[in-house]
């Protein structure tokens, strides 16, 4: 599947959380949102449709800096493609036949975390919990890692638990 028949694949399946997606149908969808969020960025930046930019002050001299706003366009695109872009990381995790809920494994444990640092900062224990965010920033790095490694892999030849394979191989 090529590029623009991978964005128009996502965006008709868009929030279509079955089956599987290779891993190139994956690939491109993630380049679309980078080209996408350049040029979005770009013309926000050219339009000052900024919101809270700031400039930059050096003594009296103020230097604009335009990536310190938040652009309106990339804004409302990167919130238009949450659940695609959820869905074809699931429908890839599938392929490779795993849950779609590994998705959530690096957040949750970010989630836990903080949970844990507050409980620790109601009884008052300031060091203790800096090393449990210290630990849970590693465990949800390389939970992050693991997810990324499912992504590279080939998915399962044939069918799996989650559908007939995008490539046709295996029967």
């Amino acid at each position: 599947m090529g590029f623009s028949a991978t964005v128009r694949h996502n965006l008709r399946h868009y929030a279509d959380f079955r089956g599987r997606a290779q891993r190139a149908q994956f690939w491109w969808w993630y380049l679309f949102l980078i080209v996408m969020q350049v040029v979005l960025n770009a013309v926000d930046g050219a339009l000052g449709l900024q919101v809270g930019e700031t400039d930059l002050k050096v003594g009296d001299t103020a230097i604009p800096v335009v990536s310190d706003g938040v652009g309106v366009l990339s804004t409302v695109f990167g919130l238009a493609v949450v659940l695609p872009t959820l869905a074809v990381a699931v429908r890839r995790l599938h392929d490779t036949d795993r849950s779609g809920w590994w998705i959530v494994a690096p957040l949750a444990a970010y989630v836990l975390t903080g949970v844990l640092v507050a409980v620790l900062a109601a009884f008052d224990a300031p060091g203790f919990a800096f090393a449990i965010v210290g630990v849970g920033f590693v465990a949800g790095a390389i939970l992050a890692l693991v997810v990324l490694v499912f992504f590279i892999q080939k998915g399962t030849a044939g069918t799996n638990t989650h559908g007939p394979d995008p490539l046709g191989q295996g029967a």
